[in-house]
């Protein structure tokens, strides 16, 4: 496995989510010691897209200026390669222009950015479902991968995240974060311990003061258990992970999803449907959550659960050292 290129105080990716991470959740958690990432989608029209990496790049040179010595994150653009996507080339140059240190692309090969990203030095991601999919990335010539699995929100995987980290791990040795259910600190140093460099967190991060969620969503994921959820093709035309209560808002029955659409991503487009804005996704960590609060506190939490998970996992008589220099890195 390739060393750690970032200076964090946890490895840890506030996800990017879809109508939720903007540029301020994005600084507030870069700003916190992890990586902070945004889907470029959530930008509309390409002139907004314009506006937010700059506030990104140049608050975050801001902060760096102003605590020297303190730890802050790199950034992270998510970009969707699908087909369907007709703006692919914009974002593309608009990443190019701002640079962000690592890509993360989803719903299509990682190729479209790879000569692109690797021509200023940053990293190329694949957010994958499944072995065939990271084998295929890893052919394209991506730098790491994004293991989406079982009980992820939104666009969601179906294996266990230590299987899916175990079966990467005998073909891959480069960057590789894992996602999936996990919004604690203790389920950090597990991933870990696992083979993971990295661990995608979402869910945990929609009920923030800085993300863009209503009102409504973020007591919805706090007040939520993981009852409240269904994984369905029926509203997006990829396998989800929805909130029940947001499905019978609008009307629609969970236990009759309708049959899966034609699968359309394309960022020129306004996002005017309803289903986009009023249904809403949550992964299976949201039991855990309790609270609204700020990415700062969230943070601080996540880091004092995984020293005290970390602490715990090598102390054990029975730790092998090869879990100690994993968790001790």
């Amino acid at each position: 496995m390739k060393s750690q290129p970032f200076d964090l105080r946890l490895p840890v990716f506030a996800a990017p989510m879809f109508l939720i991470s903007g540029p301020e959740l994005v600084l507030a958690a870069c700003k916190a010691g992890i990586i902070g990432a945004f889907p470029t989608p959530n930008a509309r029209p390409i002139a907004q897209l314009d506006d937010w990496m700059k506030q990104i790049t140049e608050g975050l040179a801001a902060a760096r200026d102003a605590q020297p010595a303190a730890t802050i994150g790199p950034w992270c653009a998510n970009l969707v390669t699908h087909s369907s996507n007709t703006r692919l080339a914009e974002d593309l140059a608009l990443v190019a222009k701002y640079r962000p240190p690592v890509v993360v692309t989803a719903l299509g090969s990682p190729k479209p950015a790879i000569e692109v990203v690797h021509g200023y030095g940053g990293l190329v991601f694949a957010d994958v479902t499944s072995i065939g999919l990271a084998k295929k990335a890893v052919a394209a010539g991506a730098d790491g991968l994004a293991c989406v699995s079982a009980g992820a929100g939104g666009h969601t995987g179906s294996l266990s995240p230590f299987a899916f980290v175990s079966a990467v791990r005998d073909f891959f040795d480069g960057h590789l974060i894992v996602g999936g259910g996990i919004s604690d600190g203790w389920g950090v140093a597990g991933a870990i311990a696992s083979g993971a460099d990295y661990v995608y967190m979402g869910t945990r991060f929609i009920p923030v003061a800085e993300s863009m969620a209503a009102p409504a969503y973020k007591q919805m994921v706090v007040d939520g258990t993981v009852d409240d959820l269904i994984v369905s093709a029926g509203i997006t035309g990829t396998p989800a992970s929805w909130l029940k209560p947001s499905l019978r808002a609008l009307g629609i029955d969970p236990d009759n999803m309708p049959p899966p659409p034609t699968r359309h991503y394309d960022s020129s487009q306004p996002v005017s449907a309803r289903k986009w804005v009023d249904v809403w996704a949550a992964g299976q960590g949201l039991g855990s959550i309790r609270s609204i609060e700020p990415v700062a506190a969230v943070v601080d939490r996540l880091v004092e659960e995984y020293g005290t998970a970390r602490a715990r996992l090598t102390g054990l008589p029975y730790a092998q050292p090869t879990v100690r220099a994993r968790l001790a890195a």
